[in-house]
């Protein structure tokens, strides 16, 4: 049994049971996969897939035993490279942070700048995508940390970690009439045409939900993944946008004003997302607390060795 065949068996899994398409991402070739497959299952005894042909059509029970064992096996692997690489390698390594636009924009700069200046020898770099990607990239291993609003709470093998509560405002031009409005309501917002983000994205799942509960049907005509982009478009006097608030800076929108409508759609709670299991370098912990200061190395190792509720950090 070798390691780069427990690698094979769990990235078919992941590619859905292409073949083809988890040889493109180990960089290796599709009879090789299947050659190796076989073998492992020869040596084993056990059906890993069941197959129709030459295609894999599914997993089996004991092939879903066999999966399971074989990610913690990797798992581990690499939390042994993880332990040498902080103790052999003192203050270098890298951290790869898995993050949306939003996050990445708003909330990291300040956190990134204060790293980087406690720790100048580690490679910091940011993969930006959809909150699912955000999710993904870190079950996978290619990102250290994950940190969205949206969506990682649907993935049981992250551990979650909530930071902090954000709400959304409302951008218009300057004179627009619904900034005269004493408070701004649903069906104020309504009759206008709105943008805002993409469904997958900051909190737009909250937005639906509240038209939805009032009856009403928002008009959206633009849908985009950043608030930079919603407020181009409001400058040019497309709609009205909804827009994570702290997406909203006086000295640099100018031409544009805001409002808070956080009671209109209710708050946001923004996580950090863990592989459960990993083990966590000295300098992960300390980017997690830069990040959201009440999750200490304490809180988050009762958190990853499941002694405490994931929301125990709740704000």
């Amino acid at each position: 049994m070798k390691l780069q065949q427990l690698r094979y068996l769990v990235e078919v899994a992941r590619s859905g049971l292409n073949v083809s398409e988890a040889a493109e991402i180990l960089f290796t070739s599709q009879p090789g996969i299947s050659k190796q497959i076989k073998m492992l299952e020869d040596e084993l005894g056990v059906v890993v897939f069941e197959r129709s042909g030459k295609r894999l059509t599914a997993v089996t029970e004991p092939g879903r035993r066999v999966l399971d064992i074989a990610g913690r096996v990797l798992q581990e692997v690499a939390n042994i490279k993880r332990v040498s690489e902080e103790y052999a390698g003192g203050d270098s390594g890298s951290l790869v942070i898995a993050t949306t636009h939003t996050q990445a924009r708003y909330a990291l700069p300040a956190v990134v700048t204060r790293f980087i200046e406690r720790y100048p020898k580690i490679r910091l770099s940011m993969h930006q995508g959809n909150p699912t990607q955000v999710a993904e990239w870190t079950l996978k291993g290619e990102a250290d940390i994950a940190i969205a609003t949206e969506s990682l709470d649907r993935y049981p093998q992250l551990v979650m970690l909530p930071c902090y509560q954000w709400g959304h405002s409302i951008v218009a031009p300057d004179g627009h009439p619904i900034l005269k409005d004493t408070e701004v309501t649903l069906a104020a917002l309504s009759r206008w045409p709105l943008i805002t983000y993409d469904p997958a994205f900051a909190g737009r799942s909250l937005i639906n939900r509240a038209f939805e509960r009032a009856e009403l049907t928002p008009n959206i005509v633009l849908a985009a993944i950043d608030a930079d982009v919603i407020k181009t478009y409001v400058n040019l006097g497309l709609g009205l946008g909804i827009i994570a608030g702290m997406a909203y800076d006086p000295a640099r929108d100018q031409g544009l004003q805001a409002r808070d409508v956080s009671p209109l759609f209710g708050l946001n709670t923004t996580r950090i997302g863990l592989r459960r299991g990993t083990y966590l370098r000295r300098f992960e912990y300390d980017f997690i607390e830069l990040f959201a200061s009440h999750l200490s190395k304490r809180a988050v190792d009762m958190a990853m060795e499941g002694t405490g509720a994931d929301d125990a950090y709740q704000l």
